[in-house]
């Protein structure tokens, strides 16, 4: 078998170890005689991996129990609309956006209510958290229902590394391409939620954690999908209809992973090794620029390109050759992307280092060394 240095933005790169696990529960699961991808949602069976992963997952993060943990379907884009049906009760929210999924966030929300962008660096092409004073001001002035921000934006390669102070006004997070890859204190948010296929898990299933009164009694828009009220998948525990089975297992086995592995401390440790090892190479390089600004730069998504786009396609052409595979980067950015979450491991981040300073050496007069 031969497996290639995998820096894709998602799905992404997992633990070769669960991918074996699974391999080995597929045809039959434990001893029920069956596979998950057969079982019933509604048997004790599969009640006791539902229930396994929120329960691993709440000691992984340190959730608190005034805190619901949801396994959704719809993608991390199905809350774009959920969060302000749910959660715009007064009419208001304010939105940082920060790249592309932060403003297409930011342009739903406005559908059902006013919402205001707060602060922005679009100007500059998303390469920076802006300044939040006017996000401060904002909740201390004016009556917001929740702040939303995109704590990791994985185009761009920029995160936020200080949260906004919100006060009493819920922080909401989309934290897909950070989850999970160093601790956070869950009670600095009202809600958080994330694409599993990042740092979680397979794609299909959305891990919303929201705070038990945000939840209220209803959603605050009348139009609302029942699918989408909150309240509704928080009482019948995910399972309002058939959840994505499947997708909830392998979250479960990646959850223990990371636990058996170190926990939160442990991965944010192996992350930021990865990531000093490209950014310390990208600051002494003659050839390749990062394209984030130092003070924002991401632990999960290294954005980064040559002088030419011809550059850029001889050097991910080059690099497939190598068996490193997915770094072109998002066609919104150009350039070259290494999504280096949790399961990637520093061997691969070395191979793309050496095939950099390679590259470099064949159009640079000088030759930098690692």
């Amino acid at each position: 078998m031969t497996r290639v240095h995998n820096f894709s933005a998602g799905p992404a790169a997992l633990p070769l170890s669960v991918l074996e696990e699974i391999k080995n529960e597929l045809p039959e699961y434990g001893d029920s005689g069956m596979s998950v991808m057969e079982m019933s949602h509604r048997s004790p069976a599969y009640q006791a991996i539902i229930d396994d992963a929120e329960a691993t997952l709440r000691r992984v993060m340190g959730i608190p129990s005034n805190y619901r943990v949801l396994f959704l379907q719809g993608g991390a884009t199905l809350q774009f609309a959920g969060i302000p049906m749910n959660l715009m009760r007064h009419g208001r929210c304010g939105h940082v956006v920060t790249g592309n999924f932060a403003k297409k966030a930011w342009q739903e929300a406005a559908r059902y209510g006013d919402a205001r962008v707060l602060a922005s660096s679009e100007d500059t092409h998303f390469d920076r958290i802006p300044a939040l004073d006017a996000v401060e001001r904002a909740c201390a002035d004016d009556d917001l229902d929740y702040v939303y921000i995109c704590q990791n934006n994985t185009i761009f390669g920029t995160q936020f590394h200080t949260l906004p102070n919100c006060g009493d006004t819920p922080l909401v997070a989309d934290v897909s391409s950070c989850f999970l890859s160093l601790p956070i204190d869950v009670e600095r948010y009202g809600l958080i939620y994330a694409g599993a296929q990042k740092n979680a898990g397979a794609a299909g299933v959305t891990v919303v954690i929201i705070r038990d009164d945000l939840i209220g009694q209803s959603p605050a828009s009348p139009y609302c999908p029942t699918y989408m009220d909150y309240r509704i998948q928080a009482d019948k525990g995910s399972m309002y209809n058939t959840p994505n089975t499947f997708g909830i297992y392998v979250c479960g086995k990646i959850f223990r992973w990371i636990e058996e592995t170190g926990g939160l401390i442990a991965m944010e440790q192996r992350n930021r090794a990865k990531a000093d090892l490209l950014y310390n190479l990208l600051d002494n390089s003659e050839l390749f620029c990062g394209t984030a600004q130092k003070d924002s730069r991401s632990i999960a998504n290294v954005t980064f390109r040559t002088p030419s786009k011809e550059l850029d396609a001889e050097f991910i052409a080059g690099a497939a050759q190598r068996g490193i595979a997915n770094i072109k980067g998002h066609r919104v950015a150009g350039g070259m992307r290494a999504s280096i979450y949790n399961a990637v491991a520093l061997e691969s981040v070395r191979a793309l280092a050496a095939w950099m300073d390679e590259f470099e050496s064949l159009h640079c007069m000088g030759r930098r060394s690692l």
